[in-house]
């Protein structure tokens, strides 16, 4: 594995640089805005939203969109606990996918190129696992021990990480033969590594410690080189890449209250505007900066937000 050099700094962009970016893109993302977690549909070059799951009784996570964008997958505990669901991208025809109970957390989906099967993690358990689903119902299948997948466009590789001795680290594993190799080999103690592929299934975006924050960095499927995108000295998590992999959304925050039960449940509580916003930048890392339509009001969750397939083709 080879490591390239860290960035010495970076600077963040001013807003009045990026007036009018992003035309033609359209971004789901988790917001409390309403009081509990829903998903909206969020146009960030004109900052209109679009409350999607509409289900004040309880809260919406982790949204996906199917390759062709046609529908959505998200997570609920409308049913007591988090489980899989999927709907139209107008958030109508929901239906559930699995029917775990609690303390199981279904978390991270994310669909199979050709739109057949939705992969996600399974939490709550002991060990974590991976699963993947038909679209259309039935029981779900175990792929293996894990956390966090990803499936890559194509299918052929699933990014996920596992728990070593001090901490989390990256793998691979292809999913005709269930080979599986490590692909990072810091191991991050504060985990939110959350692995996820650019639209090319070349390169994956994860989240590793650097002085005790993390940061944003990408490894190659291939040669296993590592690039250091982000020196922000915060915790910068949840990358998504755009369709035609030229940015990358995230969300940064001030601490890893994930890690910690008693601030967890704080910043759940409190539903600061602020806590956990998300920022841009190029795909190379230049000019990280806040999405201004998405800098108030994000869930303090985990989810990414991630984007329309189709950007400006509808």
């Amino acid at each position: 594995m080879i490591r390239s050099q860290s960035p010495m700094g970076q600077d963040r962009a001013r807003p009045e640089e990026f007036s009018g970016e992003l035309k033609g893109h359209r971004l789901l993302m988790t917001s409390v805005r309403t009081g509990n977690t829903e998903i909206f549909l969020i146009d960030p070059y004109d900052g209109s939203a679009t409350n999607l799951t509409r289900n004040p009784a309880s809260h919406q996570r982790y949204p996906s969109w199917s390759p062709d964008g046609s529908r959505i997958a998200f997570t609920s505990d409308r049913d007591g606990a988090y489980n899989l669901y999927v709907m139209d991208a107008d958030g109508g025809n929901v239906c559930q996918l699995t029917h775990d109970a609690a303390p199981h957390v279904v978390y991270f989906p994310s669909w199979s190129g050709d739109g057949k099967r939705i992969v996600f993690g399974l939490a709550g358990c002991e060990p974590a696992l991976m699963c993947e689903i038909d679209v259309n119902g039935g029981p779900y299948r175990i792929l293996g021990e894990g956390r966090d997948p990803h499936i890559s466009a194509g299918g052929e590789l699933l990014a996920f990480t596992r728990h070593l001795g001090a901490g989390y680290a990256v793998f691979l594993m292809e999913t005709a033969s269930g080979s599986i190799k490590q692909v990072t080999s810091h191991e991050n103690p504060m985990g939110a590594v959350t692995p996820t592929f650019s639209p090319d299934g070349k390169t994956v975006a994860y989240s590793d410690a650097v002085d005790g924050c993390l940061e944003l960095f990408t490894v190659s499927a291939e040669s296993g080189e590592i690039r250091q995108l982000t020196n922000l000295r915060q915790f910068a998590t949840c990358a998504a890449w755009s369709p035609d992999g030229k940015w990358i959304t995230f969300r940064l925050t001030d601490e890893d209250f994930w890690n910690h039960p008693d601030r967890m449940k704080i910043a759940y509580a409190e539903r600061r505007a602020d806590k956990r916003p998300v920022w841009l930048m190029g795909a190379d890392g230049s000019a990280p900066h806040p999405l201004e339509a998405l800098r108030y009001q994000c869930g303090i969750d985990g989810s990414r937000a991630v984007w329309d397939p189709l950007g400006g083709e509808r």
